[in-house]
C-alpha cells in the first residue's frame, strides 16, 4: 500500500461513506491535495467538514508526515 493509499484509507476509516482522492503535489508525499465527498457532510459547515478530515489525519499531521494539505470537501450531487 502506498502512502497516498494510507492517507485515503485513514479518511475512509473515519468517514466510511467517503469517496476520497489523494494527489501528491510535490512528488515528496508531504504536500497533498485531498478531495473528500461524503453524505456525512450534509448540513455541516465547511469548517466542521474539514475538522472531520483533520481528525482522521491527526497522526500524519502531528508527525508532520503531511506538511501541507489542500483540502476540498463536499456532499454528493
Amino acid at each position: 500500500m502506498t502512502y497516498l493509499e494510507t492517507v485515503g484509507t485513514a479518511i475512509q476509516n473515519a468517514i466510511p461513506d467517503a469517496l476520497v482522492n489523494v494527489e501528491d503535489l510535490s512528488g515528496s508525499g508531504d504536500h497533498l491535495k485531498v478531495n473528500v465527498v461524503s453524505e456525512s457532510f450534509a448540513g455541516l459547515s465547511l469548517i466542521r467538514q474539514h475538522q472531520m478530515v483533520y481528525e482522521a489525519l491527526k497522526h500524519e499531521l502531528d508527525s508532520e508526515a503531511i506538511h501541507a494539505l489542500a483540502l476540498n470537501t463536499s456532499t454528493p450531487n
